[in-house]
Parts: structure tokens; sequence; C-alpha cells
């Protein structure tokens, strides 16, 4: 869930349990092993919005608002 100061794809990957650790979350992004709509996105620090879809690890999870 997104609340007032917005949710990096970073957070989101730790909060959804694809990531233990910050430093985990930033080498599975630069890696190319995150999509954000689709698309693979190499920026950790990208802010999510209500309705974007993230898929890694072949499931995938929409960002909901608070």
């Amino acid at each position: 869930m997104i609340e007032d100061g917005g949710l990096t794809l970073a957070a989101a990957l730790k909060l959804s349990g694809h990531a233990d650790t910050g430093g985990q979350a930033k080498q599975r992004i630069q890696a190319g092993e995150v999509r954000v709509n689709g698309v693979v996105e190499t920026r950790r620090k990208r802010k999510l919005h209500a309705g974007d879809e993230i898929e890694v690890d072949g499931e995938t999870f929409v960002i909901e608002e608070a």
C-alpha cells in the first residue's frame, strides 16, 4: 500500500518478501529481474503509484492505495 510519501520499488520488494534487505533489492532491480507495468525497471528509487503492477520471480502484485 502507498501512503503520503510514496513507495519505492526497492521498498516494495522488501515488503513483498522478494528481497530481505535493501542491498538485495538493489541487486535484483539492477540485474533486470523486476518489471513494472510489463517493462524491465532498473531504478531502485522509482516511485510507485496505485495500480502499478510489479512482476518478480514469475509473480505479479499490484500496488494499492492506503
